[in-house]
């Protein structure tokens, strides 16, 4: 088992910046890739970005691209997402996820589905307005 704990929301005002962390406990090792989900009220849960842990190779939604950065510490089992230039339209519950899966980082697409992961964090609330 994984247990993810999602820190480092809040509320900031347009153009402001955000750093998100999740950390990771129990069995590690078996987690081959994290991404960060987020949720707004009425939508879909959607990708904003995944990382091979063996590697830190990243993948981003087109949405935040060039704005919001991931990153992982090994030695201390956390990712991050460094967020800047935020936006209104950020504004949501932002998920931790890992999976297991060998073929969950094959392809962006894949990555950001959901259900291809089996653990998840509690989430943390991200507010952009004026």
């Amino acid at each position: 088992q994984v247990q993810l704990e999602e820190s480092g929301g809040g509320s900031v005002q347009p153009g402001g910046s955000l750093r998100l962390s999740c950390t990771a406990s129990g069995d590690t090792g078996s987690t081959l890739a994290m991404t960060w989900f987020r949720q707004a009220p009425g939508k879909e849960r959607e990708g904003v970005a995944s990382i091979r842990l063996a590697t830190g190779y990243t993948y981003y939604a087109d949405s935040v691209k060039g704005r919001f950065t991931m990153s992982q510490d090994n030695a201390k089992n956390t990712i991050y997402l460094e967020m800047n230039s935020l936006k209104p339209e950020d504004t949501a519950m932002y998920y931790c996820a890992a999976s297991t899966s060998w073929g969950t980082w094959t392809s962006a697409t894949r990555s950001f589905r959901p259900a291809e992961y089996i653990y998840w964090g509690q989430g943390t609330q991200v507010t952009v307005s004026s």
